[in-house]
């Protein structure tokens, strides 16, 4: 396998001093520096964009991210003798955001802020015409997992001799659903009255994984997401597994408020969209989804664990929800 590998580096202009296998494809150290070769299945318009955009982020100050690497003769995609379709990009080796770290927790928002400044100043280009560059509004996917929630309550319902955790959701459902219902026509209302507010450059799937924590700068990566839409999602992303994991700290919370706010200060509309993001019950979706898209004889006991945790930390998540107004 690693042969097939070896086949694509040769196309670069650089010396290969050792390979290893790790993220989804080959960990190289070469002259350029560190690097990562991968298979790709997407299209040669999208690299170019993703090219362009970490480019232009570059020479703005934001350096360290996984931007693409062309061959000796000025591709993104480097191709197999069988066909396969390699690209090249570079790589770190720093370790992921540690979010029980609360130094290193504001630090990284700190940097998101800065990636969304940066993201601002780069003009849109009549190029980027591509489908996954402008994503559905986030209402219409909780639209969907309202739905997901109804069929799932009336099929616990209907059912005579119900689970631990089917009796967990029943007991529970209507504050969850309630907030749901909320959340999502909270979106609608502010997007009907800022139908033209502006869409920028989001990362599309900040949390953690993708949030490296170097020695005297953190890097950036996996942008293969990267869309124009609302910057708040980015934050609510990366700040909702870190509340998560904190129990819902409200000090905490402000806090990252504070450090994003202090780099890029957030409007009135941004902290609304803020608040309805955080309201939406995600993690008590994620739940239901499993359980009904799974086998229903058996679910684990840490499923409904999870379900009477989420209950324990309404108090303060709702003290959070209140500060973010």
């Amino acid at each position: 396998m690693i042969e097939r590998y070896l086949e694509a580096l040769e196309k670069y202009d650089m010396t290969t001093e050792s390979v290893r296998k790790g993220r989804s494809g080959l960990v190289c150290e070469t002259s350029l520096g560190t690097a990562l070769l991968k298979e790709y299945r997407g299209t040669l318009k999208r690299l170019e964009f993703e090219t362009q955009v970490l480019g232009q982020a570059a020479e703005m100050g934001l350096s360290r991210t996984d931007n693409y690497i062309r061959t000796t003769e000025g591709e993104l995609i480097s191709l197999g003798e069988d066909g396969t379709r390699y690209v090249l990009k570079r790589w770190f080796t720093d370790r992921e955001c540690n979010i029980r770290d609360r130094h290193e927790v504001k630090q990284a928002v700190v940097q998101i802020a800065r990636l969304h400044q940066i993201f601002r100043r780069i003009e849109r280009d009549d190029e980027w015409n591509l489908g996954s560059i402008l994503m559905e509004p986030v209402e219409k996917e909780m639209e969907r997992h309202n739905q997901e929630l109804k069929r799932a309550r009336n099929y616990i319902r209907d059912k005579r001799k119900k689970t631990d955790f089917e009796l967990c959701v029943i007991g529970n459902y209507r504050m969850f659903y309630e907030q749901a219902s909320e959340a999502c026509e909270g979106l609608k209302r502010l997007r009907q009255t800022e139908e033209k507010a502006p869409l920028f450059l989001c990362h599309g799937n900040l949390d953690h994984h993708h949030i490296l924590m170097g020695e005297n700068d953190i890097a950036l990566i996996e942008f293969q997401r990267m869309h124009l839409g609302e910057q708040m999602e980015d934050l609510y992303h990366f700040m909702r597994k870190v509340m998560e994991k904190h129990d819902w700290n409200v000090g905490l919370g402000q806090e990252m408020l504070a450090a994003y706010d202090k780099i890029l200060p957030l409007s009135r509309r941004e902290r609304l969209m803020l608040y309805y993001l955080f309201l939406y019950p995600e993690k008590y979706w994620k739940q239901i989804n499993f359980y009904f898209n799974a086998n229903k004889a058996w679910i684990p006991d840490r499923n409904t664990e999870k379900l009477r945790v989420l209950e324990q930390q309404m108090e303060e998540r709702e003290k959070f929800l209140i500060k973010i107004q």
